[in-house]
């Protein structure tokens, strides 16, 4: 299982929200670049970066540093937050992201979601974030009447081959993922899951990578020093397991 330090960018800076509230703010840098480095000299060959101001509103005012830390090369960079349509898309991929993650626009335009994973395969994925069952949009702002579980299982026959799910109450808690909502996600033929969320521990990490998933996103516990990147990635590998 692949293991995606997370790179949650506002106004500029590396941050981390509590359960997707905005006025629950910790800032842990103004280098977006530089903790991006720390990453890879740890052993991190995968990127999880996070618009959350395009989240919010759709505007993209972390691009530049979006395309800094692209530009670095040397990982796998997947990005959401503000693609809410094709030219946003494109935008990002042709500054060097390799995935770019829809979620609002996939829970509102399903159809424009399938066209674009048909026409760029392989590098677009759904990011699916959950609150009590269901789909929230704009940000974790907005929940809509989309059963969660539901609307992942429908995504291969959309030609969407990879999910980012997150449990909104689980991010930024240190209080575990979701694993339930894991286990039967990772029953969907046809979909690499990625995890999202409360990710806490090398047990978690562990327990995740037996579930067979294809990644697990890994954020606050990263910045406040509760889980050593090298070990989270030996772990997801399935080593150094008790």
């Amino acid at each position: 299982m692949l293991i995606y330090p997370a790179i949650d960018l506002r106004g500029g800076r590396v941050v981390r929200l509590r359960t997707g509230d905005y006025a629950q703010e910790t800032v842990y840098g103004d280098d977006p670049c530089q903790v991006a480095r720390g990453f890879r000299q740890a052993g991190a060959t995968h990127i999880h970066l996070v618009d959350l101001d395009g989240a919010r509103d759709g505007a993209q005012r972390n691009f530049q540093a979006v395309k800094e830390v692209a530009a670095q090369g040397g990982w796998f960079l997947e990005m959401g937050g503000g693609a809410r349509d094709q030219a946003a898309v494109e935008r990002m991929l042709e500054a060097g992201v390799n995935r770019v993650i829809l979620g609002t626009l996939a829970a509102e335009q399903p159809q424009v979601m399938e066209q674009l994973a048909r026409r760029y395969p392989g590098r677009i994925a759904a990011g699916v974030d959950a609150r009590d069952g269901r789909v929230a949009i704009h940000g974790w702002r907005t929940l809509t009447d989309l059963d969660a579980l539901d609307f992942v299982a429908s995504l291969p026959q959309r030609g969407v081959d990879c999910v980012i799910y997150t449990d909104i109450a689980r991010d930024g808690m240190l209080e575990g993922p979701n694993f339930a909502a894991y286990e039967a996600l990772s029953r969907i033929p046809g979909l690499a899951v990625i995890a999202s969320g409360g990710v806490s521990s090398l047990e978690d990490v562990r327990h995740l990578a037996g579930l067979g998933l294809h990644g697990a996103i890994i954020g606050k516990a990263l910045y406040d020093g509760r889980i050593d990147l090298q070990a989270a990635i030996a772990a997801g590998k399935g080593e150094g397991a008790c």
